[in-house]
């Protein structure tokens, strides 16, 4: 669990994403890809069973990152839980230690990384905005409490 107390709430999940991600759940997984997207797999937390969904892979300088747009979904309490997942990229899945950062660990990933990698992608800015993640934009320091982030390493 993060050294953090408690993560604020960040916005609902827009309607859209439950109605697009079976979508790219299954195009992913017979490898088409899709951007950064990659599958993220990991045990859930109650029932030990495996769940998967398509995140955003953030990678830089050999570094690799997942965030929520949506804050404290599934997937986040389940990977915080478990501190290990699959990532599956073009049909190549790889096990992968999980180490979630910090409150002002996010800040700055926001600020140094995240800012500059989406800036670089076609309409990363907007799709950004679009699936709820704009403060992370406009004020990282408070949205780095509303947004988990994950680095996580190769094992």
């Amino acid at each position: 669990m993060s050294s953090d107390s408690v993560r604020q709430r960040a916005p609902h999940v827009p309607f859209l994403v439950p109605l697009l991600n079976p979508i790219a759940h299954r195009l992913l997984r017979i490898g088409i890809p899709m951007g950064p997207n990659a599958l993220l797999t990991v045990r859930g937390r109650k029932t030990g069973q495996p769940h998967t969904t398509p995140v955003a892979l953030v990678e830089v300088d050999g570094r690799r990152w997942v965030q929520s747009p949506f804050g404290e979904v599934n997937w986040v309490r389940n990977l915080r839980a478990a501190r290990e997942a699959t990532i599956t990229i073009n049909r190549r899945p790889e096990s992968v230690d999980a180490v979630e950062l910090s409150t002002a660990e996010t800040a700055r990933f926001f600020k140094e990384v995240l800012g500059p990698y989406v800036g670089r992608i076609p309409m990363g800015r907007w799709l950004l905005s679009l699936l709820g993640g704009g403060d992370i934009l406009a004020d990282p320091d408070a949205a780095a409490a509303r947004h988990p982030v994950f680095e996580l390493k190769s094992r």
